[in-house]
């Protein structure tokens, strides 16, 4: 099982807390992962590209000449897609829908990958509590920084998720300023946010929650 410790917000030990392998411990699949990743980015989608067809360009109500005895080509519309200013045949529309549809187990599979991979890189730094005194941001940066410290990362600037029990609007609000840094609360925690952060920071009540979710 894996052990990982727990630091308080002045960077030292205090403990260490055992994870369960059913979560945190579990192989990485690069297909499980690439389709959660697929999706997510494709549900995002807001298709801005409109064409318009020969039916939605103005105009074009009447036949342009005679079918015949006049020495040119038939044609019907002056806002057929052969004409300039016509319909695109084809092309872009905005009702065009991007969605993929993924199982809520495939999801919390792909949950469960995406934290046994920071378990298993020493990216996950879990904190007895995050409660920056005052609400200010000051503080809030002085501990993640601490935090961060304990991960095993290379970067100067490393991009950081902090996972919190619950929604604590006061915490969240003193990272708001704080480049590279969001939060989110635990019951919302996602593969997707836990892949595009170098470090996860969770207080130990939030991996004990999120811990409870996925083994349902």
């Amino acid at each position: 099982m894996p052990f990982v410790p727990i630091y308080n917000q002045t960077g030292e030990q205090t403990g260490t807390m055992e994870l369960p392998p059913e979560v945190f411990g579990v192989a990485p699949k690069a297909a499980v992962l690439h389709q959660v990743a697929v999706a997510h980015a494709a549900n995002a989608r807001h298709p801005i590209a409109h064409t318009k067809h020969r039916g939605d360009v103005r105009g074009g109500g009447k036949k342009p000449w005679a079918q015949k005895h006049t020495g040119r080509a038939r044609h019907g519309s002056i806002r057929s897609p052969l004409w300039v200013g016509g319909g695109i045949v084809f092309g872009p529309r905005a009702e065009r829908n991007f969605t993929q549809k993924v199982n809520a187990k495939v999801r919390r599979l792909a949950l469960r990958m995406a934290l046994s991979d920071k378990v298993a890189s020493k990216r996950l730094v879990i904190l007895d509590d995050f409660t920056p005194e005052g609400g200010k941001t000051r503080s809030a940066r002085r501990v993640l920084g601490t935090a961060v410290a304990r991960a095993d990362v290379a970067k100067r600037v490393p991009s950081v998720l902090v996972v919190l029990p619950s929604e604590r609007r006061a915490v969240r609000r003193s990272m708001e300023n704080l480049p590279r840094v969001s939060g989110i609360d635990a019951a919302h925690l996602n593969a997707i946010d836990v892949l595009q952060r170098d470090v996860v920071v969770a207080t130990r009540a939030a991996v004990e929650r999120a811990a409870a979710q996925l083994k349902q």
